[in-house]
């Protein structure tokens, strides 16, 4: 016969260790002034910034206006005005392969352009990047290409250092190492004189990387009314999705198993609020991502269990309530570790070769995950143990407290 371990012995202590910890993290979040808000949670300026090299500028001196764009395969070059002929000339990646024949059609076809090259003459087309913040209508200043190649080293400690300098600026690194892209925020009012100078990153960065090195991919301004609209929306998130699994549990189950599941989530993503604010994680969507996956994975853990006490109910009908606990547990435990630990072994690939915002989503399903299977046990199975021996004991007292008081009838009354 399979051993029963005895979870039940755990409920009340693990009940007040959780309280430590969620009072602990608590103190913590109010020692530190709240969260270490992201990107997605604050008004400020907001740019896409990549590192890379200039492939070519581009100047015209001929007539009418020439505006230069990128297009899905190529570039595009538009000749406008009264004294010209509104010509438009495109140029594919796949038909100009290098830069050197990209650069020679250009120079052909298009009487006043003057191209420049800075970047090897080899260098693929097809790793040109726009920058969105030069001006597409090109005349005597430079309109300046840039270009990536694959395999490029990281660079995310020296961005994070060159901007070090400039109070309210956070980096996150987006996608790949080799991409060297970045989203940059700068708070509203942390610039000279409480002003945002949407120039000051692109500045700080070309001094640490030289001119030319910076592409502006994106650059927008978000104000604190957006900002706190998506904050409330996250708030209102969280409690819609407490709310329909508290409906969904009450259908499926009894009360205090309905309740208990609930209590277990709301402790799960109260011990993620506790660590993300003790270690000082920026809190962002990926991190409202976290939390959601985790409140997830924890119900399904917590629904398993409680099938299974379903179950074990009906087959050990005589048992204790407290028994049938601890066997339902002891019998899904290994289900439950074999489950997390393969889930675990996914997760930690993407904490290892990964780094940004995508280590700490991971990171924080690493916690959320520990918390779950702690929670499904000692949290949703203990509340409804003590469900079952107070609430239960205390209606039968009333009930038996009413039928002794309660009159006695006699013949002829």
């Amino acid at each position: 016969m399979k051993r029963i371990i005895k979870f039940s012995r755990f409920f009340l202590p693990a009940m007040l260790l959780s309280l430590l910890l969620v009072a602990g993290g608590l103190a913590v979040y109010l020692a530190k002034g709240g969260f270490n808000l992201g990107i997605d949670f604050k008004a400020g300026l907001i740019q896409e910034v990549r590192i890379a090299p200039s492939a070519f500028s581009v100047t015209y001196g001929g007539k009418g206006n020439a505006t230069f764009s990128f297009t899905r395969s190529g570039v595009e070059l538009v000749i406008s005005g009264a004294d010209t002929d509104g010509a438009t000339y495109t140029f594919n990646f796949a038909d100009y392969t290098t830069l050197d024949s990209l650069v020679a059609a250009l120079t052909e076809v298009v009487d006043g352009l003057s191209v420049e090259t800075e970047a090897p003459g080899n260098t693929a087309t097809a790793w040109f990047i726009q920058n969105a913040h030069g001006n597409p209508q090109i005349n005597a200043e430079p309109y300046v290409v840039h270009y990536l190649a694959p395999g490029s080293p990281d660079v995310e400690a020296e961005v994070r250092e060159s901007l070090a300098s400039i109070e309210g600026v956070s980096v996150q690194a987006l996608g790949l190492s080799s991409d060297r892209h970045f989203l940059i925020r700068m708070d509203e009012g942390a610039g000279e004189n409480g002003t945002i100078d949407s120039d000051e990153i692109a500045r700080q960065l070309e001094e640490s990387f030289g001119p030319g090195e910076v592409v502006i991919s994106r650059s927008d301004f978000v104000g604190s009314r957006f900002s706190k609209q998506l904050a409330d929306q996250a708030g209102i998130l969280m409690f819609l999705t407490l709310l329909l699994i508290l409906i969904y549990a009450s259908v499926r189950f009894k009360p205090q198993f309905a309740i208990g599941a609930v209590l277990a989530i709301a402790h799960d993503a109260l011990i993620m609020v506790a660590f993300i604010a003790w270690s000082r994680m920026e809190f962002n969507t990926t991190t409202i991502a976290a939390i959601l996956t985790i409140l997830g994975y924890s119900i399904n853990d917590t629904i398993v269990v409680f099938d299974r006490i379903r179950e074990v109910r009906r087959l050990y009908p005589d048992d204790g309530f407290t028994s049938l606990l601890d066997r339902a547990i002891t019998e899904t435990l290994g289900r439950t570790i074999i489950t997390t630990l393969t889930t675990m072994l996914a997760v930690m690939s993407l904490y290892i070769f990964t780094s940004g915002s995508m280590k700490d989503f991971a990171l924080a399903l690493l916690v959320g995950m520990i918390s779950g299977v702690y929670s499904t046990i000692f949290i949703a199975c203990g509340f409804a143990s003590f469900w079952q021996k107070h609430v239960k004991k205390e209606k039968r007292n009333e009930a038996a407290r009413g039928s002794v008081g309660a009159p006695v009838k006699t013949a002829g009354a």
